[in-house]
């Protein structure tokens, strides 16, 4: 319960902030993502999700990215028995910064993401996320990243992928 509460109190101060930037002044827009990716641990065979990202701009270059989704990791069969491993499932709340090289806001960009994921099934528990990624966003709302997800909770599980995503302004 203590590692919970800290990892609560975390993704809220994190919210906070995030909050607290002059979104009046910024540009504000939304992405709707789908993830696709290969697990990093050997009791799973796909990881697949979708998000939606809010994302705030500071400047032309950097941005504010909260993002809420949902991730599926897929249970391999255990030897040739046709028994598989369970399913887990997160529903992650992220944020971070998104950095685009370009000063036109738009083109490569990296970007870092930390937050918690919030396990669905019945003792699963909440991890703590972190989410690099680099990729590029075009100029019609286009946007394809090459990223790693990993999920810290009594051991880790994560994922290398792809997030292909479209994002418009608000």
């Amino acid at each position: 319960m203590k590692n919970f509460s800290k990892k609560m109190a975390f993704a809220v101060a994190a919210i906070a902030i995030f909050f607290t930037v002059n979104v009046d002044a910024q540009t504000r827009k939304l992405g709707v993502g789908l993830n696709l990716g290969v697990p990093t641990n050997d009791v799973y065979n796909l990881a697949i999700g979708g998000d939606l990202r809010y994302q705030v701009d500071a400047s032309k270059q950097l941005s504010m990215p909260i993002t809420v989704g949902y991730t599926l990791f897929r249970g391999k069969e255990i030897g040739n028995t046709g028994v598989k491993y369970v399913n887990r499932a997160y529903i992650p709340l992220k944020v971070g910064g998104k950095y685009f090289f370009d000063t036109t806001g738009s083109g490569a960009y990296g970007l870092g993401e930390i937050g918690v994921g919030f396990g669905t099934e019945s003792g699963s528990g909440t991890a703590f996320i972190f989410s690099p990624a680099i990729g590029y966003s075009w100029s019609n709302g286009l946007d394809l990243a090459a990223k790693y997800e990993g999920y810290a909770n009594n051991g880790t599980a994560g994922f290398a992928g792809v997030r292909l995503a479209y994002g418009f302004k608000l």
